[in-house]
C-alpha cells in the first residue's frame, strides 16, 4: 500500500530543518501503520512508543 504521505515524510527527512515529528488525527485512518512502514523502510532501527490517556 503506497500513500502520499510516505513521500511527505521522507521529504522532512532529508531536510536539514526537521524537528520532532508528532503524528495525530482521528482512530482508524491508518496512523501506526505508516510510521512503521516508513521507519522500516528508511531507518536501519526504529522504536516505537505508544501512549495512552487514562482517566
Amino acid at each position: 500500500m503506497e500513500r502520499q504521505i510516505l513521500n511527505e515524510l521522507l521529504r522532512l527527512k532529508e531536510s536539514k530543518y526537521r524537528k520532532p515529528l508528532i503524528l495525530k488525527g482521528v482512530r482508524q485512518v491508518g496512523k501506526t501503520w505508516v510510521l512503521k512502514e516508513f521507519g522500516k523502510r528508511y531507518y536501519k532501527n526504529t522504536a516505537y512508543l505508544f501512549f495512552a490517556i487514562v482517566k
